[in-house]
């Protein structure tokens, strides 16, 4: 941003008074203009012990694999959110089963929040972010070709729980490592993760 949003003065970067980290004020009228992280909802959607995977056709990494996953937007539950952009991305509906993944990438100033879910009768569809959707068993995910780095681990998580018969809840930061692309998950890892286990598959 370069101009006030409430006057359109000027903006330049100082710490404002009791604060700890340099922010965009208003010279003219003294508006902080905050800038904070963006939080990204999704669905993990399992059925029969097949995931349903969505073609990108936007960028970035149009041709790339992911989950339906999206912004989430004003007044809605994460949830919500989360539904929705599956919906949008897959032309399906899904009943939210657990919460299976919070995993942020502070470089970035983004929160992944996923949740394990499952499709309500058969249908599906490419939306129009997705080149093609269909549903993979977990042998054959595309590890190798899949968008995003915080989707390899978050996929990676659930297929190993799968295995292990044993649902849990994730949290962790994945952070890159300041060589090679960021959108190569061998260029990050997840680091401080957290697993709480909570029982049987549901």
């Amino acid at each position: 941003m370069k101009y006030c949003s409430e006057c359109g003065g000027a903006l330049h970067e100082a710490i404002p008074e009791g604060d700890d980290r340099p922010r965009m004020v208003c010279a003219a009228c003294g508006v902080v203009a905050y800038v904070n992280p963006r939080t990204v909802v999704g669905c993990i959607v399992e059925h029969e012990r097949q995931l349903l995977l969505c073609r990108r056709a936007i960028e970035p990494r149009t041709g790339f694999w992911t989950m339906p996953a999206g912004f989430l937007e004003l007044g809605e539950s994460t949830a919500e959110g989360a539904r929705r952009e599956t919906r949008e991305e897959a032309c399906a509906e899904v009943t939210i089963v657990a919460p299976h993944a919070l995993l942020d990438i502070p470089d970035i100033g983004q929160s992944y929040v996923l949740f394990h879910a499952r499709l309500q009768g058969s249908a599906f569809a490419a939306g129009s972010e997705s080149e093609a959707v269909e549903l993979v068993p977990y042998a054959d995910v595309p590890w190798d070709e899949l968008a995003f780095p915080v989707l390899y681990f978050a996929l990676r998580l659930f297929v190993d729980d799968a295995a292990s018969g044993r649902h849990a809840v994730h949290h962790g930061v994945v952070r890159w490592n300041g060589g090679g692309s960021r959108f190569d998950r061998r260029e990050c890892e997840l680091r401080e993760h957290l697993r709480v286990e909570l029982g049987e598959v549901p």
